[in-house]
């Protein structure tokens, strides 16, 4: 599973950091939680409001890509969104 976890890690990566005016300050996290993966994305609060789009849209989209990338390996995947300080 560290490799399917990777996977769905690294589209929540590539998707946040092609979104984000200040790539840099992008970080994602994994750890397991309750039986699944839970992947926290940390951005500027700025870039944050970016990711999650317009009515949550944007951030929809993201957590339905990163749920196919798991279940490809048999995978689930939580994707949380924080406030980077």
């Amino acid at each position: 599973t560290a490799r399917i976890v990777s996977r769905a890690r690294d589209v929540v990566e590539v998707v946040a950091k092609a979104l984000a005016d200040q790539p840099g300050g992008v970080r994602v996290t994994e750890q397991p939680h309750r039986g699944q993966t839970l992947i926290e994305l940390f951005m500027a609060p700025g870039d944050l409001g970016r990711v999650i789009g317009r009515q949550g849209r944007t951030a929809a989209a993201l957590r339905t890509l990163v749920a196919a990338a798991a279940e490809l390996e048999g995978a689930r995947v939580t994707l949380e969104f924080r406030d980077r300080d």
